[in-house]
């Protein structure tokens, strides 16, 4: 069995911790933590042997993603999207996109991210706020919003989702700097902001048949095998529980009475990644993998403020790992969170009536 010890050295981790709490509190690119990820070869792990990548499956993929959130919660959500776009070249993009960009995100020359919240969770309630025009010749016009997009300015392209006026979606590859695509500045995130997430502006934008990676179609993320998606959310709720865990189990080598909740935590721990790593396996059930989302944001909320707590008044201040572990946790209240997940946390959340 392949282990997180195998896929990502130590020092590697340390540098993603020891530059954590900036890559959090500060709205500035967390260079440094994205070099050692590239210079430890993070960027191959998802893509296939025969462009240049190692190909890793599934559960090898959920086990290096989670030693990462633990060391660094900002640095694994940037690879985060990255991987998003990679899932979806390998399931929608043709052959020639593949060979254009797979090799060079396996060396972690090009970054490429995603803009699809606005299909999925954001902006539902109304018209699309992205919307694509058919022009000439297989071209089409992009006006409209991007509301979340992480690393905006630092990708090469950004992999967006765009409405038609018949309600078919497009995918399509925007390149950075693009005429008629306006970048605005990163907005001011409760936790990892240097994750430089923003939202992106198209006026008028172009789109030529070569930057089509998907559709027309009705529900275009649908179309291909580019999910796991959900799966990876909770991995990484689950590497930010972990981190809170294994700080707790060494307070409570020196205080016998936080020996009871460290052992419960680490309980409920392996239980989730159990299910996790058996579901990524597995066709699960949609409601299994959002009952799984629900435990393991819990499980992130309630471990990083049982450590606060712990910690008491040290652990109020920063840098002290505590307080950017509480207020990441918050996170996943928000982040690709569906109706089913988000109502399951809530009910959860409430007082006993």
């Amino acid at each position: 069995m392949v282990t997180a010890d195998d896929l990502i050295d130590a020092r590697t981790l340390e540098i993603l911790a020891e530059n954590a709490e900036h890559a959090d509190r500060l709205d500035v690119w967390p260079e440094d933590s994205w070099r050692a990820l590239v210079a430890a070869g993070v960027p191959a792990w998802s893509v296939p042997r025969p462009f240049g990548g190692r190909g890793l499956g599934p559960v090898d993929l959920l086990r290096g993603n989670e030693a990462l959130a633990a060391a660094c919660l900002t640095t694994a959500f940037i690879l985060s999207q990255r991987e998003s776009a990679v899932r979806r070249v390998i399931a929608n993009g043709s052959p020639e996109q593949q060979r254009r960009l797979l090799p060079a995100l396996a060396k972690g020359d090009r970054l490429l991210t995603v803009g699809l919240s606005q299909l999925t969770t954001s902006r539902q309630h109304g018209a699309p706020s992205l919307t694509a025009a058919p022009l000439d010749a297989g071209r089409y016009r992009l006006d409209g919003l991007i509301p979340w997009v992480t690393a905006a300015d630092q990708a090469d392209e950004i992999l967006a989702g765009a409405t038609l006026p018949d309600g078919r979606q497009l995918l399509v590859l925007l390149p950075g700097g693009a005429a008629g695509v306006d970048v605005e500045p990163p907005l001011a995130l409760a936790a990892l902001s240097g994750s430089r997430t923003t939202q992106v502006r198209c006026s008028g934008v172009t789109v030529e048949p070569e930057q089509i990676l998907a559709g027309p179609a009705a529900q275009v993320l649908a179309a291909g095998k580019g999910g796991v998606g959900g799966l990876e959310t909770s991995c990484l709720a689950l590497g930010l529980a972990a981190a809170a865990i294994r700080l707790l189990e060494r307070e409570a080598a020196a205080r016998p009475d936080l020996t009871g909740a460290g052992a419960r935590f680490a309980d409920a721990e392996r239980a989730a990644r159990e299910r996790l790593h058996r579901f990524v396996q597995t066709e699960a059930a949609p409601a299994d993998v959002i009952a799984l989302r629900v435990e393991c944001t819990l499980l992130a909320l309630r471990a990083t403020q049982t450590v606060l707590a712990a910690a008491k008044g040290t652990g109020f201040v920063a840098p002290h790992p505590a307080q950017r572990w509480a207020r990441q946790a918050l996170f996943f209240l928000v982040w690709s969170c569906p109706r089913p997940a988000a109502e399951g946390i809530l009910a959860r959340l409430l007082p006993d009536a």
